[in-house]
Parts: structure tokens; sequence; C-alpha cells
């Protein structure tokens, strides 16, 4: 056993920057989002997730190419290469660590209420007056832990391990949507672009293309590649390692997707609360499926907390001389107020679910500009030389900027009807707006 568990590390310290990158792509984010939507839509919004995999892989492509090209990194590249560069890569540096903080913060909210939540379960006789401190110390502490992780320097084993565990918890949708699958005739019509009649469809259609168009793997995949030394030699491992991360990113989500589907749409089951989400495994798991979905939630926030809580002085690093640093003071000062920040939304003590769908829709926002610089910036013969693309792979980062900005449109007026809801529903209340305990009215049955 000990040596299949050195085998499964050893494979995973090989593969590329793409699989590396799912820890941006594939989190707690991506899993409530995809079991939401299918409790509410089935497999009704399968055709944004295929288009959003799909235009992925593009810009995952995009920024390979021009990584393994020009020897440079993206940050770097823009400060130098594009008029007003340094403007330009400043402006993109305090968007993306601005949106990753924020889903960084609707991580930490979601996995502390996954563990106060069991322990409610487990402890009926907790005083519900007691959730909210539970939820923060328990948010405190994780966001602490993983800080002391990557300030020791000793977080690379712990990351692989946590990779091995969310690779079992995608292994398990994946079985069960073959053990629950709706019947096939669904699954293709899911396929068929159109917008259910809800006011909530938009919401998820821009929550999909925020978790799996994560800028940030576009961003930082072109110093991951340096950092593994692949030049032009690698073009093709370069390109395989794209079409391999844009694959498993649709594979699992879509899985996640349809299973809950099968499980939950099907029994119009909704998703209100973190546990709710387990009877998506029961299928498989039946009376284990607590223990598997929590472990697996869990790490898959972590394994998100630790690029997001590095993301801002990776940047600015990559700003300042295109390498990759850690363990610098600057380091060590940023990623304690990325751990700092990520207390906001625990502190707010807001819905868990809600905010972590709501979060992912705030990605989108700079994904226009990221696809654009991009855009611009790859097609410099003074930066690729004759390693431009060509009019057909331009046409397709073109189609690519304009999805992201409907989809930016469309997560605007999402989240102003969202905001509309929320005002008009506190006004109607009779009673002033009170916390309210998620765990009192929890009732959780594995057959």
């Amino acid at each position: 056993m000990k040596n299949i568990f050195k085998s499964i590390l050893r494979w995973i310290a090989m593969v590329g920057p793409g699989l590396f990158c799912l820890g941006f792509t594939i989190g707690t984010g991506s899993v409530t989002s995809m079991v939401k939507s299918g409790s509410m839509f089935g497999t009704g919004l399968l055709w944004a997730l295929a288009i959003s995999a799909f235009f992925t892989w593009v810009m995952t492509y995009a920024y390979g190419h021009f990584g393994i090209i020009t020897g440079d990194t993206a940050i770097h590249g823009i400060k130098h290469n594009l008029y007003g560069g340094k403007v330009w890569a400043i402006i993109l540096i305090t968007g993306l660590v601005a949106s990753q903080w924020i889903s960084l913060s609707s991580i930490l909210n979601i996995t502390s209420n996954a563990v106060a939540e069991v322990l409610y379960l487990c402890i009926p006789g907790l005083p519900p007056s007691a959730s909210y401190w539970i939820v923060l110390a328990m948010a405190v502490l994780i966001a602490g832990s993983v800080w002391a992780v990557l300030n020791r320097g000793n977080y690379s084993v712990f990351e692989k391990i946590l990779s091995v565990l969310v690779t079992l918890m995608g292994l398990a949708f994946i079985i069960s949507m073959f053990i629950e699958l709706p019947a096939p005739g669904t699954i293709i019509r899911g396929f068929v672009p159109h917008i259910p009649d809800s006011a909530d469809a938009r919401l998820f259609i821009a929550a999909f293309v925020g978790t799996t168009m994560s800028s940030p793997t576009f961003v930082i995949r072109p110093m991951i590649i340096k950092s593994k030394g692949w030049g032009k030699a690698d073009g093709r491992l370069q390109k395989r390692d794209a079409i391999v991360s844009a694959a498993l990113t649709f594979i699992i989500s879509a899985s996640i997707m349809i299973c809950a589907a099968g499980v939950l749409y099907t029994r119009g089951i909704q998703v209100e609360k973190v546990l709710d989400m387990i009877y998506v495994l029961q299928p498989i798991a039946g009376r284990f499926a607590v223990a598997l979905f929590v472990v697996g939630l869990l790490s898959a926030g972590l394994s998100s907390l630790f690029p997001i809580m590095m993301l801002a002085p990776e940047l600015i690093s990559d700003y300042r001389n295109g390498e990759m640093q850690t363990g610098t003071p600057l380091f060590k000062v940023l990623t304690g107020v990325a751990a700092l920040a990520g207390l906001t939304i625990p502190i707010l003590g807001t819905s868990p679910v809600i905010t972590q769908i709501v979060s992912q829709v705030t990605l989108v926002f700079v994904l226009p500009l990221v696809i654009l610089l991009m855009i611009i910036m790859i097609n410099k013969r003074s930066v690729m030389g004759s390693r431009k693309p060509g009019v057909f792979f331009n046409f397709l980062m073109g189609l690519a900027l304009v999805f992201a900005c409907i989809v930016s449109c469309t997560g605007v007026i999402a989240l102003s009807k969202l905001q509309k809801q929320s005002k008009t529903a506190y006004l109607e209340s009779s009673s002033p707006l009170k916390t309210e305990c998620l765990y009192t009215s929890h009732t959780l049955t594995i057959e």
C-alpha cells in the first residue's frame, strides 16, 4: 500500500502545468455550482459548461504557446511588450487578486460551514446560538494553518496528498453518475443551447464560466511552464497538456452536474445547506457518503486555498522579474493579508452555498481583459516572430473574447437582480433581520 501511494505521488509530481492549474478550476466553487445547477435545472445547462471548457482549451493553449515560444511569463510579457504595458499589468494583477480573494473568502466560508454542520450532526447537544462562532473559529483555524504550511515551505507534499483526495472524490462523482444516469436523451438535450425559464439560470451560466475559464489559470500557466523548463521543442507536449487539462475540467464538472440531475433533480431535492450535496454520492457511498463528501470538499477547498493565497506574491514577482519566488518577506506578508481577507465572508455569516456561487460569478469580470491582452501580445511579430497563431486560431480567440464579454454582462445583470431580490425580501419581512441557524432544521437521512 505504501508503494502504491508513493507511485501515485510520483505520478502527480510528473504531470504537466495543466493538471496543477486544476487547483484553481476544480474546487468547492465548481462542486457547489454544478450540484446546485443539477438539482435545479437537471442537465439543462450542460451546453454552457461545454462551451466554457472549449474556450478554456483555447486560452490555455494560447498562454502556453506564448510561454514556450518566448520563454517569458504573462505579466512580465505584458509589462514589456504592450503599449502602456505597466498600467495594463497593474490593472490585471489588481483584478485577478481581488476576484481570487473573494473566491478565497467564499471557500473558507463553505468549508468551515461543512465542518460545523458535521459537528451539529454528530453532537446534537450543541447550542444553535454557537453556530456562527464555530464557523468563524474553523475559518480562522483553516486560514492560519494554510498560511503556516505555505511559509514553512513544505506545502508541496501536502498539496499532492490533497490532490489525491480530490481525485478520489472526482472518481466517486463519475461512478455515481453512471449509477444514477439520467436518460441519454435528457443528457443530449442538455447540449442544446437554451436558457431555462428562471432568473437563477443566468447566474449559474456566469458561475460556470467563472469557475471553468479561470483567469489565474491562464496567467500563471507560462510561469509554471518556465519553472518546468519547457521550451520551443515542447510544443506538442504543451498542446497535449492543454487538451488534457480542459478535457478533465469538463469531464469532472459534467459528471457532478449529471450526477446531481440523476439523484437530486429527479427527486425534487433542493440544495440549501452544504451537507445537502452529499446525496449525490449516496448511490456509491451509502452511509459513508457524509465522510466521503466532507473529506473531498475539504480537500478541494484546501487544495484551492494554496494557489489562491500564493497568487498575489507570484503575480508581483512575475511583474518584477518574471520569476516565481516563495519564502521572501513579501511572500509572507501578502499570503497573510490574503488569509485575513479570506475571513470577510465568515465574519459576515452569509449563506455558504449562495456566496460560493456568487463568488464564481465575480471571476468572469476580469476574463475579457485576460483574453484581449493575450490576443494582442501573441500576434506581435516582435514577440512571437514566425510563430504567431494563424487566422483560424485567432478566430477562436476572438470568439472566446465575445463569449467572455457576453457572460460578463450576464453576470452583472444576474447579480443586480439578486441584489434587488434580497432587498425586497428584507423590506417585506415583518421582523428585524436575524441570522438564521443553518443546523437546527437540518435532517439528514442516509439509507
